[in-house]
């Protein structure tokens, strides 16, 4: 293991691990000063890299061009999870608000979805963008459990759930109904797959602490099972690379696994890490969100985008 800070370092698993970064490469703390950090989202088009930070109901904005970190909105409803859409616009989900929404170049904020057959949403959590065009959100209850990232409510749907809004908009539809406590979401690069970290070991014990996969069928998803379960705390939010290496937030650090389930190695961070997006102008440079801290390091692969 190596690294620059204190706590950070690369820890191969395997060998492939080193095919992805050169020797000389280091992690980097770019900015402190968060409570919880959250939902990063890099915009190519001005190279900056929008980030939430739920308790304090902001968010900001890493600015590549010159290494400044400012407020990009505030209030924020307690935003969490955010992602960009094919057309470059924010897609966000915001904890306060119970609600997905999405920024439109011009500033102004669309709402995707805020209810589902009526009843408002637990407190969506994070986001995926499918190649049509669909929006992918997953549900569970942590912005209404306390005040601290949102507003404490009582649950008004059935459990934590997945759903998805079509390309042209319209009402949001239940897809994933067998999860405790669904979290981070993802596709495979092609597009064919769904994958979702279960967190319910959060509340739950013994309860599940792993990634799950899902092939899209037509109009449906097969469940295909468990694909990874994590070894140091939570799988949070997670990203792939054009490689289809699933790169995840774990407690210790970031986790990269192969396609075939493989756990590579970790990128040692002296913080929880809660998410991840590859940026960059080649989309070579993983940020990361920790607890109080964003980190970035180079990496090899390049990132599937959008991110």
């Amino acid at each position: 293991m190596f690294g620059d800070i204190e706590g950070t370092g690369f820890e191969p698993l395997d060998e492939r691990f080193s095919q992805c970064f050169v020797d000389h490469v280091a992690v980097e703390r770019l900015w402190t000063g968060g409570r919880w950090l959250e939902g990063p989202a890099w915009f190519s088009a001005g190279r900056y890299l929008v980030f939430s930070d739920i308790p304090n109901n902001r968010m900001m904005r890493y600015d590549d061009t010159d290494g400044s970190v400012s407020v990009f909105r505030q209030p924020s409803n307690n935003s969490n999870g955010n992602t960009v859409d094919f057309q470059g616009r924010l897609v966000t989900c915001e904890h306060q608000a119970r609600r997905v929404t999405r920024t439109e170049h011009d500033g102004s904020i669309t709402v995707i979805a805020d209810r589902f057959q009526g009843k408002r949403f637990n407190s969506p959590n994070d986001v995926a963008v499918h190649p049509d065009g669909s929006i992918w959100f997953t549900d569970p209850p942590y912005g209404i459990l306390t005040d601290y990232e949102g507003d404490r409510a009582e649950l008004e749907q059935d459990g934590s759930h997945v759903y998805r809004v079509g390309p042209s908009g319209g009402e949001a539809v239940r897809v994933i109904d067998t999860m405790v406590k669904p979290n981070g979401l993802a596709f495979s690069p092609d597009g064919s797959t769904l994958y979702v970290s279960d967190t319910g070991v959060s509340h739950q014990k013994g309860g599940p602490k792993h990634i799950r996969k899902f092939r899209l069928d037509g109009p449906s998803l097969k469940d295909e099972g468990v694909f990874a379960t994590c070894t140091a705390g939570l799988f949070d939010g997670f990203r792939f690379d054009v490689a289809g290496r699933l790169w995840t937030s774990a407690g210790d650090g970031v986790h990269c696994y192969d396609p075939d389930g493989t756990l590579l190695g970790k990128i040692r961070i002296p913080e929880t890490v809660s998410n991840l997006a590859f940026g960059g102008p080649k989309r070579t440079r993983l940020f990361i969100t920790a607890r109080q801290s964003l980190y970035s390091v180079f990496v090899v692969p390049k990132g599937a985008a959008p991110g």
